[in-house]
């Protein structure tokens, strides 16, 4: 691979590089070159999390998905911007030491975003919204459009991230997917993350109306029973399209699978965060049977235990046996993941005139005929990170 620069200028064999280019040579025996991981889901505001629970006493097991949304609500109000920006430092830290050079990132407090422009990574900042009371929408609605207006923060991209079906009032989701086409930018949105969302828009009914709402003050906004899924009643208003990316997707039926394969939207699997907040599992086969683009993410360190995409593949291979090769693992890192936050055209893979994001992976004991892209997910050593061509370092 020959880089100038910060981009890839061109791949192939030693001996046509070095017939075409003379150039210093750095050479990494017993190693494979891969692309940069891209972790398509994370939240690196809450990196300290584990720490903030005890630190704040609220340091407890969560019995249901709704308990700990309302741990992690508790939580984030008691934060103090430094605690916050000393978090989003160590997410950003820990993603590069364990190879992850681009993230799709949800970003709830637009304060943090001057840390992002001056870090190494790329990938795009998702600016999230959610609410109900009309007035406060209207008014989260003007500054996202400001901010996003403005939008420049080093190697990263803007989009927009409407929370959940149930965190925004029906005005509002329709008003940010309007926002979202006229500024041709994509979305990412909170899907079928947990039962409780699908007894909520079946009765609207169950933990979420009970326990949810009121501890935020939203009662007065409880929608009448919808009586149909997350799913089809976003389908219903018109926001899923190919420009619509969704989180999660565990409890979605073969009938949501067939709305999201005909809009053409991407799916990101969070399975390490979906199985320690025991809400079950994707159904991945029929989502890749039916040909849904899917990607990795690891979410948070809120609900799960590391930001490493390698702890993520490999919690793949075991949980869906099968159903995909470790190649198509390896892609839904890399490839698969730059494409589910609209950054393929700049990274995910070694290319010409792509950022020259690369990892160099040790592999001490490839036997032959082993498969390359199962040794480097399960045995793989990482050697060395480049962004942009460079060996990166970050505060």
């Amino acid at each position: 691979m020959v880089v100038d620069g910060d981009r890839i200028v061109e791949t192939g064999t030693l001996a046509e590089l070095r017939a075409r280019y003379s150039v210093p040579l750095r050479d990494f025996p017993g190693c494979a070159i891969i692309p940069g991981l891209v972790n398509a889901h994370t939240h690196l505001e809450l990196t300290h999390f584990p720490s903030w629970k005890i630190r704040k006493g609220i340091d407890y097991s969560p019995r249901t998905y709704v308990d700990w949304i309302i741990q992690v609500i508790k939580i984030r109000r008691a934060l103090t911007p430094q605690e916050l920006e000393l978090s989003v430092r160590e997410g950003l830290r820990i993603c590069l030491e364990s190879g992850t050079t681009s993230v799709g990132e949800i970003l709830s407090d637009r304060s943090l975003l001057h840390l992002y422009c001056n870090a190494p990574l790329s990938g795009r900042i998702f600016f999230e919204a959610l609410g109900h009371d009309p007035l406060r929408c209207r008014e989260a609605l003007d500054t996202l459009r400001a901010d996003l207006s403005s939008f420049r923060c080093g190697s990263f991209e803007p989009g927009i991230s409407p929370h959940a079906p149930h965190t925004l009032s029906a005005r509002f989701h329709d008003s940010l997917c309007r926002l979202a086409a006229a500024m041709e930018i994509p979305r990412v949105i909170h899907l079928a993350e947990s039962r409780a969302e699908s007894d909520f828009y079946f009765d609207s009914s169950g933990m979420i109306a009970d326990l949810l709402y009121p501890h935020v003050h939203w009662e007065e906004f409880i929608p009448p029973p919808q009586h149909a899924t997350a799913a089809s009643w976003l389908d219903r208003r018109g926001l899923l399209d190919r420009r619509t990316t969704c989180v999660h997707g565990v409890h979605l039926t073969p009938a949501d699978a067939e709305i999201l394969k005909e809009r053409g939207v991407t799916v990101i699997l969070c399975p390490r965060s979906n199985e320690k907040l025991a809400v079950g599992r994707a159904p991945a086969h029929l989502l890749k049977k039916l040909g849904i683009h899917l990607a990795l993410g690891t979410d948070s360190l809120a609900s799960n235990d590391s930001l490493s995409l390698w702890d993520e593949m490999r919690f793949v291979s075991e949980a869906y046996p099968g159903v995909f090769t470790p190649a198509e693992v390896l892609s839904l890192a890399t490839l698969a993941a730059a494409r589910a936050i609209a950054a393929d055209h700049q990274v995910g893979s070694l290319e010409p005139g792509k950022r020259a994001d690369f990892l160099v992976v040790d592999l001490p004991q490839l036997p032959a005929g082993h498969d390359l892209c199962e040794a480097i997910i399960q045995a793989g050593i990482l050697a060395e990170v480049f962004t942009a061509g460079k060996v990166p370092s970050i505060a």
